[in-house]
């Protein structure tokens, strides 16, 4: 064994709720020296096993519970504390290590007597991500990964149309960057709103190296190089499992990295190899039926662990049971009517783009305006719609309440129509439907859109109107005007010229009932999950704002619609 990889180990055994399980905690020495504090989980009656693998900045120690059931299922269970977390030594550069580590580790655990020469890895978020990152490594004895709710390209983990996450990463960044001893963050619902941008480390409270390189980066160019992995996905000889719910911040990457494995992949036997499970939750909820103020019913519950069992019986210890079942590539929730579907491939096949067009005399603002949705195209001309964006009161992401203030914005459903009352935003809706219109795949909106500044904001949103008067969101999209052509090469907009956008909305599958109405909300803010556009583009380092007074154009020659895959799935 290389000097570099060599282990260092402190024994402890310890008692667990199931006597067969043995508990060692191990440091793992990496190629430059650093430690890494690692749980290994086993059953000394089972000489050899295939090894699970999970690998967490959370505390490795939190994964007892679920080791003990992998344990049980015939596996080893291996909990790591990733590089400058917890017990492990080093410095924690969020992402920057995972790829050499995870390697590392994977490699180490293959030489060990009790690993057969077979590791899989589990985990969502950042535990996801390090899994694609180590795969791209092509550590010998990675057999099958289940990366849940995560990214290939570190980029899009942060930025979306252009617009930055703000409060995700605001959050996570001081919740992990070391800080004064004593010292707590100052008010959020102040930070959040600090201009200039670069700024926002200081008013929460001390230096965040790590989310100033974030914000001072805005385009997807040379600084994000490293950590974009995408392209590399196709030459990867690995069995995925992917899963996401709709209203996770990173519905699209997940969703994408499976449509990347399955159709672009080399090897015909890895796409064949790819699983999709597409659900209603947002990051917290993944499993759940409760999802923000929206219960999905006890269809929507999944025992995620259970289903990864079952892929890894399948892939990692080749169980013959396991292999001879068969499995749909991609199971996806259909909310509304809340039941499972199953389909071959993403978007599900047999559904059509469909046009939805927005209507109104020129006065959409607020719900009680006169914006409507048609699948007729206007056929004359139609005054445009106006709203006024001002940066110093954002529309928030979701209603503010008493228990949840602007700083605590949901990603999931919630009642929209409190921001509906609002004048800087323009509603269109269809009358109640006749019969229940059902769609899945992934939604956009194409605008026709001008301004008065040299940059502003466009927030769509898809909402399903019950006939209580709630207004649901179902799917949510953002593009910041300047990056309408390129996020890489981003051109400033002309006052008063009219461009055609898109707006990415997002993988969703829904039925909205009949009784229920199609509505459609545009605004110029989604704060804080997004940063506010100061309309100025003057960059981060600037704390100007200005007013921006926005129009969405309809007519014959401005077409503006949104577009749903209309399912034929009864």
């Amino acid at each position: 064994m290389k000097a570099n990889l060599a282990i260092l180990m402190t024994l402890v055994l310890c008692s667990s709720v199931q006597a067969e399980v043995k508990t060692e905690t191990l440091n793992v020495v990496m190629r430059d020296g650093v430690k890494l504090a690692t749980d290994v989980y086993r059953d000394d009656a089972v000489k050899q096993a295939p090894v699970v693998l999970i690998r967490t900045p959370y505390d490795r120690t939190k994964q007892k519970g679920i080791a003990e059931r992998w344990v049980k299922a015939g596996y080893v269970f291996v909990a790591q504390d990733c590089r400058g977390t917890r017990a492990s030594e080093g410095v924690l550069a969020p992402y920057n290590n995972e790829g050499q580590d995870g390697y590392d580790s994977i490699e180490w655990l293959t030489r060990q007597p009790w690993c057969n020469g077979r590791v899989g890895m589990v985990g969502g978020s950042y535990v996801g991500a390090v899994q694609w990152q180590a795969a791209v490594e092509n550590p010998p004895g990675l057999a099958v990964i289940a990366p849940q709710a995560t990214w290939s390209s570190f980029y899009k983990n942060l930025y979306l149309g252009g617009a930055v996450r703000l409060s995700l990463i605001s959050n996570w960044i001081a919740g992990n960057t070391p800080k004064p001893e004593g010292l707590k963050p100052r008010d959020m619902n102040d930070a959040l709103m600090r201009l200039p941008l670069s700024d926002v480390d200081e008013a929460i409270g001390w230096p965040m190296p790590w989310l100033d390189a974030y914000l001072t980066h805005p385009e997807p160019n040379g600084f994000w190089t490293r950590l974009d992995l995408t392209s590399r996905l196709p030459e990867l000889q690995l069995p995925a499992l992917h899963v996401v719910g709709y209203y996770d911040f990173f519905s699209r990457e997940s969703v994408d990295n499976f449509v990347i494995m399955q159709t672009q992949a080399r090897d015909p036997t890895t796409r064949q190899n790819q699983r999709l499970v597409l659900g209603p939750w947002d990051h917290g909820t993944i499993g759940k039926s409760q999802v923000a103020e929206v219960d999905f019913g006890p269809e929507a519950a999944l025992d995620i662990s259970a289903i990864q069992f079952d892929w890894f019986d399948r892939h990692l210890k080749q169980d013959p049971a396991a292999q001879a079942k068969s499995f749909p590539p991609v199971r996806y929730f259909s909310m509304g009517d809340n039941v499972w579907r199953d389909a071959q491939q993403w978007p599900p096949e047999g559904v059509t783009p469909t046009s939805f067009f927005l209507h109104s005399d020129g006065k959409a603002n607020t719900r009680k305006g006169t914006g409507r949705i048609s699948r007729e195209a206007p056929t004359k001309e139609q005054p445009a719609d106006t709203f006024r964006a001002d940066p110093a009161i954002p529309v928030p992401a979701c209603p503010v309440t008493a228990t949840r203030p602007i700083k605590a914005a949901v990603w999931g459903p919630v009642d929209q129509s409190a921001l509906e009352d609002r004048d800087d935003m323009l509603v269109y809706s269809t009358t109640p439907l006749t019969e229940p219109l059902t769609f899945a795949g992934n939604l956009e909106a194409k605008l026709f859109v001008s301004t008065d500044t040299p940059d502003a904001d466009w927030v769509v949103k898809i909402v399903d109107v019950r006939p209580d008067g709630a207004a649901i969101n179902l799917a949510t999209g953002i593009l910041r005007g300047r990056y309408r052509k390129s996020l890489l090469k981003p051109e400033l907009m002309k006052p008063g010229e009219v461009y055609e956008i898109r707006v990415d909305l997002g993988p969703c599958a829904a039925t909205i009932a009949q009784g229920h109405q199609l509505r459609v909300d545009v605004c110029g803010s989604l704060f804080p999950l997004f940063d506010r556009n100061p309309n100025t583009a003057e960059g981060i380092f600037s704390d100007k704002t200005a007013m921006a007074t926005e129009q969405l154009h309809h007519r014959p020659a401005a077409l503006s619609r949104i577009i749903l895959p209309i399912s034929s799935t009864k």
